[in-house]
């Protein structure tokens, strides 16, 4: 059975619901915070990245966000600033902030299901995928910015840009 016919046959729909579903099928580590709130760990190419998602009865809303920890010296968060602008120009389904408090580079992203719609597992599976696929993307750069002190101008241009076609 697909994954798509096992969360569609399931007694619930429920985002997270599907979230876990996912999470054991790619065999990622996951813990279920809460009914409505599910946290994991995604292994990258640069590092594991954090990702949570919670699901918002209230405004129909599944937020995604994914981190990484990240402690740049504080001489270069004015750089690092511009930088997450110029990452957060580039890309359209999410946006980069730094929650400096707690030390972490955030991906995020919200999902809206208003009026009772659901998410299917490929949407998902395609918003976990968009979030570490853009922190893969960008690591790089804020590595550059943060300790190898080049300019975001420059930095920016190592963000791999994604592939078309067949090789």
């Amino acid at each position: 059975m697909s994954l798509a016919e096992t969360c569609l046959y399931s007694d619930e729909i429920h985002p997270i619901d599907i979230v876990e579903t996912l999470a054991e099928r790619h065999e990622w580590e996951f813990d279920r915070v809460t009914e409505d709130q599910i946290a994991m760990a995604v292994e990258g190419q640069w590092r594991t990245y954090s990702l949570t998602l919670a699901w918002s009865p209230q405004d129909e809303t599944l937020r995604l966000i994914c981190t990484f920890e990240m402690e740049p010296p504080r001489h270069r968060m004015a750089e690092l600033h511009d930088l997450l602008n110029r990452c957060n120009d580039l890309v359209w389904t999410g946006a980069f902030t730094y929650w400096s408090e707690q030390k972490l580079m955030v991906w995020r992203y919200g999902l809206l299901l208003s009026g009772g719609q659901t998410a299917t597992a490929e949407q998902i599976d395609r918003l976990i995928a968009s979030a570490v696929s853009a922190s893969e993307r960008f690591y790089p750069a804020f590595q550059m910015v943060s300790w190898a002190e080049h300019p975001p101008c420059e930095a920016i241009n190592v963000a791999i840009a994604e592939a078309y076609g067949r090789a």
